[in-house]
């Protein structure tokens, strides 16, 4: 069974600002088939569910702060996503002091087990995103390792293939080490020479991480973003859509 496409909305946050409704519009007739939220753009979760509903767009994540999974935000930030009718809470960052050293990276580890456990009952998962920090190492050790070494495996490894290239991450090599942890993949183009490249002009080797999600990784969502100053975001990610489209996905 094809893995369904997804975009970051990220990809087009200023156009999203301007016109939600108008941006949903235009992501639904590209072809993908759900988008994942960065911000909500002051919409309540009924709000926004209608408006996916509307257009027959699933939510296929969202890039929620650390902040909202602590303390009293937990149930709130699991109302607001069943509202929504997501399962992904995936932390896009990290505060200094949870990644300045391994010691905080093996804290932020339990932290992540703790919040995975807690998300469990209400059949959610917590996960991570990567930017290119992780890739470099920090006390003997790549943060990435440190972090998906010592959480469960119901941790989603949210892994952004272009940040992690940036960083000197290889996507075959992390998909391969922690297999069925991929469950939603960043699909992130990255080149050398072409800042601006799209989907499918860059350098990344792309047949073979698709092979690798669709096989060890257990992927059940790829999800485009493409975030490049100075490129007209949704003629972007229509092109990254129509390249995965040319690769056969």
């Amino acid at each position: 069974m094809a893995i369904p496409i997804g975009l970051q909305l990220y990809s087009v946050r200023k156009e999203c600002e301007k016109d939600l409704p108008a941006v949903l519009d235009a992501v639904a007739k590209m072809g993908y088939a759900g988008v994942e939220f960065a911000g909500y753009y002051g919409r309540t979760a009924k709000d926004l569910r209608r408006m996916l509903d509307d257009r027959d767009l699933a939510c296929c994540g969202t890039h929620t702060g650390l902040d909202t999974l602590l303390g009293d935000k937990f149930q709130e930030t699991v109302a607001f996503n069943q509202a929504l009718g997501n399962r992904f809470l995936v932390v896009p960052w990290l505060a200094e002091e949870r990644r300045n050293s391994r010691k905080a990276w093996l804290e932020t580890a339990r932290l992540f087990a703790d919040l995975a456990a807690k998300a469990r009952p209400h059949g959610m998962l917590v996960g991570y995103h990567n930017h290119h920090i992780e890739f470099t190492p920090m006390d003997g050790e790549v943060p990435w390792d440190t972090f998906f070494g010592n959480t469960p495996q119901d941790v989603v490894m949210q892994f952004d293939t272009g940040n992690a290239a940036q960083g000197g991450g290889d996507a075959a090599l992390f998909l391969t080490k922690y297999p069925g942890r991929a469950l939603t993949v960043h699909v992130k183009p990255w080149s050398r020479t072409n800042p601006k490249a799209v989907l499918g002009e860059d350098d990344l080797a792309w047949d073979a991480i698709f092979r690798l999600c669709e096989t060890v990784g257990k992927t059940e969502w790829y999800i485009v973003e493409y975030e490049v100053e100075g490129v007209p975001a949704l003629e972007a990610v229509e092109k990254c859509l129509k390249a995965m489209r040319a690769m056969g996905r």
